[in-house]
């Protein structure tokens, strides 16, 4: 067996196309939907990702407000930008791009922000929503991987889904998806993480297994029940001698699953695209909000 490779990049065109469809819609009625990123500081990942934002923004019509802040910003500084953002009528989604100086606490910031603005799904009235399934926002990366397993023809329910990872970012907010009625949802789900005891006990039971633990190459065949589809959302920077820069982007799931596995997606180019292209659906979403309130 060698798995179907569920490709982001794809799949994210398709959604694209149609936000294009309702980016036009919202012009017509006089709105362009705007995301405003505020980056606090010089952290070279962060700021490659801003670009990457602001970049799909101009591709797709959508305003971006970049809002560059020094790493000496205090955070009474900061919320009061957050502040502005929220006043500010045609910044209709916006985020603080994380993680945060260590002086500045992010729960206190997340707090602060307009949940009607809150793109990023972080603040806790929208996380309460997303549990209760009555979701204003969905989380960009959760929402990403369900977009793709519904876009790939994978059903969903009635399956056993095992989200190894707990982060409040990918792995809290993809179980409580997942057992949500609905379509692509309707799973029985159980967390897991690298603590768990007898883990491969637990992963082998997958119908869907999906993967956010930080850990290279954390999955192995062997702990992957056969035809099972294999959501890998791990981005590890790993040295490569054979590599231009010396290093390589690698997932949470070792290669040969791929022999195990009916479908998965690779790193990169899997799950990664999808994080940016719900960020803008969540963007335009809010425009969406934001007008049919004028009215």
């Amino acid at each position: 067996m060698s798995a179907k490779l569920i490709l982001g990049k794809v799949v994210s065109e398709d959604i694209y196309e149609e936000l294009r469809q309702r980016i036009e819609v919202l012009k017509a009625a006089g709105t362009v939907p705007g995301l405003a990123v505020i980056l606090v500081g010089d952290d070279p990942a962060s700021q490659v990702y801003v670009r990457m934002k602001e970049k799909k923004c101009e591709e797709l019509g959508m305003k971006s407000m970049p809002v560059n802040m020094p790493k000496s910003t205090t955070q009474d500084e900061l919320l009061t930008k957050v502040d502005e953002l929220n006043r500010n009528d045609a910044v209709h989604g916006y985020l603080v791009q994380l993680p945060l100086p260590k002086h500045i606490d992010e729960d206190a910031v997340i707090n602060a922000i307009d949940p009607s603005k809150d793109v990023d799904c972080f603040h806790p009235y929208n996380v309460g929503r997303m549990l209760i399934g009555e979701p204003k926002f969905l989380p960009a990366t959760p929402a990403g991987v369900q977009q793709m397993l519904i876009r790939s023809g994978i059903e969903t329910a009635g399956k056993h889904v095992v989200v190894v990872g707990r982060s409040n970012i990918v792995g809290k907010p993809m179980a409580a998806m997942m057992m949500q009625k609905g379509k692509g949802a309707d799973c029985t789900v159980t967390v897991a993480n690298s603590k768990t005891v007898d883990l491969p006990s637990i992963t082998k039971q997958a119908d869907i297994l999906i993967v956010a633990v930080g850990k290279a190459h954390f999955i192995t065949a062997d702990m992957v029940k056969p035809g099972a589809t294999v959501i890998d959302v791990g981005t590890n920077r790993i040295s490569d001698s054979t590599a231009r820069n010396g290093t390589r982007l690698v997932g949470d799931v070792d290669p040969s699953v791929a022999e195990v596995a009916s479908a998965m997606t690779p790193v990169p180019k899997g799950v990664g695209p999808m994080t940016i292209c719900m960020l803008m659906a969540n963007t335009v979403k809010a425009a969406e909000y934001a007008t049919e309130a004028v009215r």
